[in-house]
């Protein structure tokens, strides 16, 4: 079997826009996962974190940009 020698190439650090665009994009996208999980809590699992359904729903119609 040949031998195969795999050689990374050393890229720049890309610290710039593209960095800020896709962490921007990843904290929206786990935001709207998380309320969405939020709403199909029952009454019982809202009452043991402490929230009420109005607070819920208050959080769940927020736009997936606003934190």
């Amino acid at each position: 079997m040949p031998h195969t020698h795999l050689q990374t190439l050393a890229l720049p650090a890309r610290s710039g826009f593209f960095v800020r665009l896709l962490t921007v994009f990843t904290s929206a996208a786990t935001r709207r996962r998380e309320r969405q999980r939020l709403g199909q809590l029952d009454a019982h699992l809202l009452r043991d974190i402490g929230l009420d359904a109005k607070e819920v729903r208050r959080e769940c119609a927020k736009p997936f940009w606003q934190p």
